[in-house]
């Protein structure tokens, strides 16, 4: 399976410098998230790692293979799917997969069979004797999906695969990116929809005027920025007393009583939300909801970043 080892990147057109000296790994089975404004060199990178630029200074390694050294090799393990990607129009669905499974070398006696599991995995076998022009966005962005998919490859990249696409569209290509995970493949996705990104990534990272601003875990860089976890909770023999001893705990930074419930804003480096659950039930209160908020990306994203572009 592969893993990426981005060291020290630089990418030039010109006298402009679009990436400059950027490092981050992709362990195996991980998907990371590429976040960054338009501009801040994310398409640059994603175009090193898929073999289609050479970049000014630094190196890629996936899988233990150099790109620069041994290209060929390398692009039999990934699958790229570019923000905007070039369709064969006159050609139907199944037609235009045959095309590509035979140019990336799939056995003519095993293609019938990887085209119909590529068809099936992003639901497009009912789609397979449309033509290519007749389809929709979301049904265009699943075919460049399916292509990615043709020779199993153990490294995805996809430059913005959710682009232009309406809510029912976005949820479909991101259940698929899941199932593709659950599959054990690696994958770099860049997206300017950080919520969606929050939901399906292990690791991010974001890139603003060519430079890397944070990389990691969601949890290493929420505890990097020292940003807070809500959590509502309905009690149903809540006192003043109960609250006191809530307030007392360390970790708690702040308890808001409110109607029918209390928000309690926690540090979790210093109590994580499973530990404030066991806590305040130690303490005798009959909890009858449990609502811990989802981490913000947005925040996250704004606070490490200033609006520049490379």
């Amino acid at each position: 399976m592969a893993t990426v080892r981005v060291e020290n990147l630089w990418v030039k057109y010109g006298r402009f410098t679009a990436v400059k000296g950027i490092s981050f790994g992709i362990p195996e089975g991980e998907v990371f998230g590429f976040i960054g404004p338009n501009g801040a060199g994310k398409t640059s990178t994603i175009k090193v790692m898929a073999t289609l630029m050479k970049p000014a200074a630094g190196r890629v390694v996936i899988d233990g293979v150099d790109i620069a050294r041994t290209p060929t090799l390398v692009r039999k393990r990934i699958g790229y799917m570019p923000d905007s990607f070039g369709v064969y129009e006159d050609l139907t669905v199944k037609e235009y997969l045959h095309f590509f499974a035979a140019a990336y070398r799939v056995g003519h006696n095993r293609r019938e069979l990887v085209v119909t599991d590529a068809l099936a995995l992003t639901d497009l076998v009912h789609k397979e004797d449309s033509q290519v022009e007749a389809l929709s966005r979301g049904m265009k962005q699943r075919l460049g999906l399916a292509r990615t998919l043709l020779h199993d490859p153990d490294l995805f990249l996809l430059d913005e695969p959710a682009s232009g696409l309406d809510p029912r569209a976005r949820i479909e290509i991101r259940e698929l990116l899941k199932e593709l995970h659950k599959m054990g493949k690696t994958i770099l996705i860049s997206s300017h929809i950080l919520s969606e990104l929050a939901q399906l990534c292990t690791r991010i990272g974001i890139i603003e005027a060519g430079e890397m601003v944070a990389e990691g875990s969601l949890q290493e860089i929420y505890q990097r920025l020292q940003l807070m976890r809500v959590v509502h909770i309905q009690i149903a023999n809540l006192s003043d007393e109960l609250l006191q001893k809530i307030r007392a705990l360390q970790g708690v930074v702040l308890v808001e009583p409110s109607i029918d419930r209390i928000s309690v804003r926690i540090r979790e480096e210093e109590l994580t939300v499973e530990d404030l659950l066991d806590r305040v039930h130690s303490f005798g209160a009959r909890i009858y909801m449990y609502q811990p908020e989802a981490m913000d990306m947005e925040t996250a994203f704004m606070k490490l970043t200033q609006g520049k572009t490379a």
